[in-house]
């Protein structure tokens, strides 16, 4: 059984969502601490969402500089899969995991409701069961979940397919729709949206959530 490591941090909300989910979706959960240089030789990373750090700083910098980073980074390097969720999609882009960066919302708001969303691409380790141009609806909830990048970058983004999911009604300003991105290599997936929240009929207005942690799996299957 493929085991899948939960990152929580000071201030970290949803790992036991993430947890959850992943123990949902058929992988052995397993919790990992910010301040462990041991990532407990995991198949693939999940950052979840939260405030790490309070968010004193900027949204993920201090958490970038936790001991557990430097073998994530290492890892993802290695190819292992990594996936960041909202407050871990900001930890990506402070750790250069993932391009650009997140400001606060343009409506100078939290924002927390169910949210449309257009797959991008599927030839990521997160979104291999997906199909490109579907629509899918995820829980949204951020106060700095406006991602910026400067011209060459978006360029970049767009001509590698970089650009993994797109808001359908664009709720906080980020530059072209984007609302998740992935590395050149396709294992470091961040996104604002929390599929953990929508892996049960319970908790979500959808099950569209699983194929995030459906898709890794599928990915590490192949692999083995």
């Amino acid at each position: 059984m493929a085991r899948i490591g939960v990152v929580t941090f000071p201030g970290t909300l949803d790992d036991q969502d993430a947890l959850r989910a992943i123990r949902i979706c058929g992988a052995e959960p397993v919790g990992l601490w910010h301040a462990s240089d041991d990532l407990q030789d995991v198949d693939a990373v999940v950052l979840p969402g939260g405030f790490s750090y309070g968010d004193y700083l900027r949204c993920g910098a201090i958490a970038r500089f936790a001991p557990v980073m430097d073998e994530v980074i290492a890892a993802a390097g290695r190819g292992v899969p990594v996936l960041g969720i909202c407050n871990g999609f900001q930890v990506l882009c402070e750790s250069h995991l993932l391009p650009g960066a997140m400001i606060r919302n343009e409506c100078r708001r939290f924002i927390c409701r169910e949210q449309r969303l257009r797959v991008e691409t599927d030839d990521t380790t997160w979104t291999c069961a997906f199909v490109p141009g579907e629509e899918i609806s995820i829980v949204l909830k951020n106060g700095e979940g406006n991602y910026m990048c400067d011209d060459d970058t978006l360029e970049a983004l767009e001509d590698n397919r970089q650009v993994v999911f797109r808001y359908l009604d664009n709720p906080n300003g980020s530059r072209a729709d984007i609302a998740g991105v992935t590395n050149r290599s396709g294992n470091v997936v961040g996104l604002m949206p929390h599929p953990e929240h929508n892996v049960d009929e319970l908790i979500g207005t959808s099950l569209d959530g699983r194929r995030f942690f459906e898709s890794v799996l599928q990915f590490l299957a192949a692999r083995v």
